[in-house]
């Protein structure tokens, strides 16, 4: 069991999300950067998909009332290393501050976080609410069985901290509704994230993309990585738990294997395409 003392500005429980359900109308969530899910559980023997605590800012504490073995991963906090198995004593405190860069840690505990699965998965949806709420202080997650791969002790590289993000894009599907110029600027501009971020939109401010058409599309299908446009010209790209379909063109898609790296971005940062 994990008791939690503190969840910080946003900590959710993450697994890799509810993919294949899109025509259900069903987001895919999951964690936002997957990598480090992925990472952290590996550390701990977990299978890769299994739960783990999505943690926005740093700002965790939790108690562990039974032993436990954790690793952390994704930005790095301050209070515990990084990127290597950690063996907790029953009712130790794990503390994690803010990241000096990035946005999103992960915790991976052995044996996973036990809540019940929704439609698949363990996953909070915020957009939806699909799966476990957000976690609250006193809050209390059991923890599944042990898994019988063993505990990973290497520690794994630090990721380097950058002062801005080159980011892949696709153009398309809907390029054919911005100027010319629009599409120039959007791999040529510096775009600043906004503060009304989250994980179903990073928000972005920097030249207006102007459109060749007026009016809007009919609702189409959508997915996370997808640079929508809405009419004040401010792209927004869309995270894990935006909806699967949505009216705004979509200037271009960012490619699934840089969405990891979108998940770090946090306000003020700057961020390109390519």
């Amino acid at each position: 069991m994990i008791e939690v003392v503190d969840p910080g500005p946003l900590t959710t429980i993450q697994d890799m999300g509810r993919s294949g359900l899109a025509s259900l109308g069903v987001p895919r969530s999951g964690a936002f950067d997957r990598a480090a899910l992925s990472l952290a559980n590996r550390l701990v023997g977990n299978p890769v998909d299994a739960a783990g605590l999505e943690v926005t800012y740093g700002g965790l504490v939790v108690v562990v009332r039974d032993a436990a073995t954790v690793a952390i991963t994704g930005a790095v906090c301050p209070g515990a290393d990084w990127g290597t198995a950690l063996s907790l004593d029953a009712g130790a405190t794990l503390r994690l501050g803010p990241p000096g860069s990035g946005l999103r840690s992960y915790v991976a505990i052995r044996g996973g976080v036990d809540v019940r699965a929704e439609l698949g998965s363990r996953s909070t949806d915020v957009l939806s609410g699909l799966g476990p709420r957000s976690l609250r202080p006193g809050d209390v997650l059991p923890v599944g069985t042990q898994p019988r791969a063993p505990i990973v002790g290497a520690t794994a590289p630090v990721p380097s901290a950058g002062p801005g993000r080159v980011l892949r894009v696709v153009l398309g599907p809907r390029q054919d509704w911005f100027t010319a110029d629009a599409v120039a600027a959007l791999t040529t501009a510096r775009w600043t994230v906004r503060q009304d971020s989250n994980r179903i939109g990073i928000r972005l401010d920097g030249p207006r993309l102007h459109r060749v058409r007026s009016g809007e599309l009919p609702s189409e299908a959508t997915l996370p990585g997808a640079l929508q446009v809405p009419p004040d010209g401010r792209p927004i790209l869309l995270g894990p738990d935006a909806p699967v379909t949505g009216g705004y063109p979509v200037i271009a898609v960012v490619r699934d294997g840089d969405l990891d790296a979108a998940a770090q971005l946090r306000p003020g940062d700057v961020v390109t395409f390519s």
